[in-house]
């Protein structure tokens, strides 16, 4: 897994107090000596977000949730030409394959991206989302698409009927937007 990622967690948890990272590498018995262009173990990754979820009280799942949507704030500010260029969340997800992941493949070579199909329904209110990652990190995806709501003012609810950690060969997200949020 890119470093990045292990950079956008230690920044996310770093809002649990000054020395969250810290401890959570210890009890990960890992260094964390991590640079957004390295290369690291996913097993690492897996081994920190278990840490996340003893420390927060959730499920391995709920922490996965919760850190995609404290990450993108962060990713908002460190990329906002992802962010702008679009009014609303819609339009943003529709750009994950050929406009953000072929931009983040560029940043850090050898990114390997979850792939995502998109179904846009004759309903406008509803987008299904299939995705497709050997990480099967689709708690993940859900917290940044719930992230990605807050960013843009809105409301989306996402239910997930097929799901890869439950053995299906993809997982399917259907989200229905809701309308804008209150400010």
């Amino acid at each position: 897994m890119k470093g990045m990622m292990f950079s956008l967690l230690e920044e996310v948890v770093g809002h649990l107090g000054d020395d969250a990272w810290d401890r959570m590498l210890e009890g990960a018995g890992l260094e964390g000596a991590y640079t957004s262009l390295g290369n690291y173990p996913d097993e690492e990754f897996t081994r920190l977000v278990a840490i996340l979820a003893r420390r927060i009280g959730e499920s391995e799942r709920d922490a996965l949730a919760w850190f995609g949507r404290r990450g993108i704030p962060v990713l908002a500010e460190r990329y906002p030409e992802f962010f702008n260029a679009h009014k609303s969340l819609r339009p943003f997800l529709l750009s994950l394959n050929d406009v953000i992941h072929a931009e983040v493949r560029k940043l850090y070579p050898g990114a390997d991206v979850p792939v995502f199909q998109f179904e846009t329904a004759e309903e406008p209110d509803r987008l299904l989302i299939r995705y497709r990652s050997k990480r099967r990190l689709c708690p993940l995806a859900e917290g940044f698409i719930a992230g990605a709501a807050d960013h843009f003012r809105e409301r989306v609810a996402i239910t997930q009927p097929e799901c890869m950690l439950a053995g299906a060969a993809e997982c399917t997200l259907v989200c229905r937007f809701e309308g804008r949020s209150d400010p």
